[in-house]
């Protein structure tokens, strides 16, 4: 029975027909699970930066909009009574 994966299961050889020691292959075995946690952390972490980006131009278009409306002036002229707090 042939095998595609970089190590045949049975006899602990590589397809180039190569014997791997036994701490060869726990360190082997070792980096497939680091590379395997990294890339799920390198997913997760790009989801983050994307979300944060479309926080951020969120943010400035809001900042924009404040710019804007401070520049053209309040609306009507601001009466202190109406900016009491609901207790008075």
């Amino acid at each position: 029975m042939a095998s595609n994966t970089a190590m045949d299961q049975h006899t602990g050889n590589t397809p180039q027909g190569h014997h791997l020691t036994p701490e060869v292959d726990a360190r082997l075995t070792e980096l497939e699970v680091k590379v395997s946690y990294t890339d799920d952390l390198v997913d997760t972490l790009n989801t983050i930066v994307a979300q944060q980006q479309q926080l951020i131009d969120r943010l400035v278009r809001e900042v924009q909009q404040l710019r804007r409306q401070s520049a053209e002036g309040p609306a009507t002229p601001r009466n202190l009574r109406d900016e009491l707090p609901p207790h008075y």
